[in-house]
């Protein structure tokens, strides 16, 4: 039962490229709605799709690559929050769908996409200014535990 950072960490490092890649999707399914681009969406099937072609996997990598430099040079000076979560959508998108030749051994795609999701959902909260804390980690550990245990 994953409780913390450090048990999601260490759970997460036991996943296969291909675990690691659906339950990433997962993490920032969770957020999604923060980055309405249909891309997003895209990405999200792809990475969770079990029988992705590298060609597929390539081709939207590079196109959600785009969207998130795009959605960075957007950000600008003036603390868009809402574009700064966007931002983050898209980059943890990316790091979903990441070629495996892309990768060292020190890549652990699940835990990124969960910390860009994580800083996604902290820019939306200074956005709207809620006062009620929605715990983004604690809904990490809830999916995890269930991706882990089916």
């Amino acid at each position: 039962m994953i409780n913390n950072d450090q048990e999601l960490k260490k759970a997460l490092a036991g996943l296969s490229i291909a675990e690691q890649r659906e339950l990433g999707a997962q993490f920032v399914a969770s957020v999604s709605s923060l980055n309405p681009d249909p891309l997003i969406e895209r990405a999200l099937k792809t990475a969770s799709d079990k029988k992705y072609s590298d060609s597929d996997l390539n081709e939207i990598y590079l196109r959600i690559k785009s969207l998130s430099i795009k959605t960075y040079t957007s950000c600008g000076d003036d603390a868009d929050w809402s574009a700064q979560a966007a931002h983050f959508i898209a980059s943890a998108a990316k790091v979903c769908l990441t070629p495996e030749k892309q990768l060292d051994n020190n890549n652990n795609l699940a835990w990124k996409c969960a910390m860009q999701a994580r800083m996604a959902k902290n820019c939306a909260m200074i956005e709207s200014d809620e006062e009620l804390v929605d715990n983004e980690a604690q809904k990490q550990y809830i999916i995890s535990n269930n991706y882990l245990s089916n």
